[in-house]
């Protein structure tokens, strides 16, 4: 029985495991076990493989002829009488190779700025979680200390409505006031769950992770500041963002392919050597083959047009995505001011009075110094105020996070 109580014990242990992590621990457990991650850096190797066979040429071809049936001397596969050999060789004209050879490694530069981009946007994903965890289990922290005074002040109340000491009405909405808390409570968890869910894909770390920032460091996350005005900051996405920067190599990708495809147009030489018994004029003539297409009209004409109208298209596509990001930082950009701008508003020594007046009202309740409505009415403006400080405190850091992997360079200081 006590071996069976001790599995149980290591068992529920091992399920309720949790690890206190910094960022960095975190950022360097995303490195080393993200999937997707991991399964992205394949493409590059792929991209590298395509450059290797780009730089292929065709294989030369070997022929060999020899007498099926020899009508004079009526026997079949008379191979010492008649046989040839050819060897030949497919030449590529135009700079075909050389083409084929720059798009393929023009799409290693497009692999290699998706494969940045992901980068960018996991680590993104990875901050935000950590971030929005660090300030749910605050928030969660908070509930439960309300909730662990308004249960046991609950519990006396209910012992005092059983004796007739105290009304009904004032019982119930004390409780009125717990369910709210409680309801606060699993929206807290269920949010803390769906944020450990995301860590444990990002990190590849299975047990729950407890985020580790120091008050220090957390003042410092919220004492955010840039150097840069709004039109500096979009300077710098327009020449770091990993999205941007493909629609631009797309151009470029566009072109070399198109070139590519109007040097295919040009034929290619056939050049070869041929050895042959008694076929020819001569006895064991030796023969030298050149072989070139007839350029009538363009054998790739559609092919070309096709790549012509890529580019225009990426042209366009690449002015869209300008427009698009420069957008998207000026709105990340507001919507971090007008959060900063907002926290800011609210001084350490607001919060430290709303604590004072917070523990002055569970003492002046206590001491039958001030009624239950006012008590549960400060204590649900109490609830409140702290649900909000957390969240506009959480919404700081994420809107500077957006800013920054729109940016994708450090902008703040």
């Amino acid at each position: 029985m006590r071996y069976v109580k001790s599995l149980i014990f290591a068992f529920s242990g091992l399920f309720g495991a949790q690890q206190k992590l910094t960022l960095a621990d975190c950022e360097v457990a995303f490195q080393k076990n993200n999937l997707q991650l991991l399964a992205e850096q394949y493409n590059l190797s792929m991209a590298d493989a395509d450059i290797v066979q780009s730089k292929i040429w065709p294989l030369p071809e070997l022929s060999l002829q020899v007498n099926a049936y020899n009508p004079e001397d009526k026997k079949v596969f008379d191979a010492a009488h008649s046989k040839s050999v050819s060897v030949s060789q497919l030449i590529f004209l135009g700079g075909k190779k050389k083409n084929e050879i720059a798009f393929a490694k023009s799409n290693k530069e497009l692999s290699m700025l998706q494969f940045n981009q992901l980068l960018v946007d996991l680590k993104a994903q990875l901050r935000v979680a950590f971030f929005s965890l660090y300030f749910e289990n605050k928030k969660l922290e908070n509930v439960q200390h309300q909730l662990g005074y308004m249960e046991e002040l609950l519990s006396a109340y209910n012992v005092q409505v059983k004796k007739g000491n105290i009304s009904l009405k004032d019982k119930v909405r004390l409780q009125s006031f717990v369910i709210q808390l409680n309801n606060d409570k699993i929206a807290s968890n269920n949010e803390i769950l769906a944020l450990q869910k995301t860590l444990k894909v990002l990190t590849g770390i299975f047990e729950d992770i407890t985020p580790a920032v120091e008050s220090l460091d957390a003042s410092q996350l919220l004492d955010l500041s840039t150097a840069d005005d709004l039109e500096q900051i979009k300077s710098k996405a327009i020449t770091h963002n990993a999205d941007y920067q493909y629609a631009q190599r797309l151009i470029d990708n566009a072109k070399l392919y198109a070139q590519w495809q109007k040097s295919l147009n040009v034929p290619d030489l056939n050049l070869g050597a041929a050895w042959d018994q008694n076929g020819g004029v001569f006895r064991n003539e030796v023969n030298l083959n050149v072989g070139i297409p007839i350029p009538l009209w363009k054998s790739n004409k559609g092919n070309v047009d096709k790549a012509n109208f890529a580019i225009q298209q990426n042209q366009k596509n690449a002015e869209f995505q300008k427009l698009d990001l420069e957008t998207q930082v000026a709105s990340s950009y507001n919507t971090w001011k007008n959060n900063y701008d907002q926290l800011k508003t609210i001084t350490e020594e607001d919060i430290k009075d709303l604590h004072a007046v917070y523990n002055g009202m569970l003492k002046n309740f206590r001491n039958s110094n001030i009624s239950l409505i006012e008590f549960t009415d400060f204590m649900d403006s109490y609830r409140e105020t702290m649900l909000q400080l957390y969240d506009m405190r959480r919404q700081v850091i994420l809107s500077a996070e957006q800013l920054n992997q729109l940016v994708q360079t450090k902008i703040f200081y």
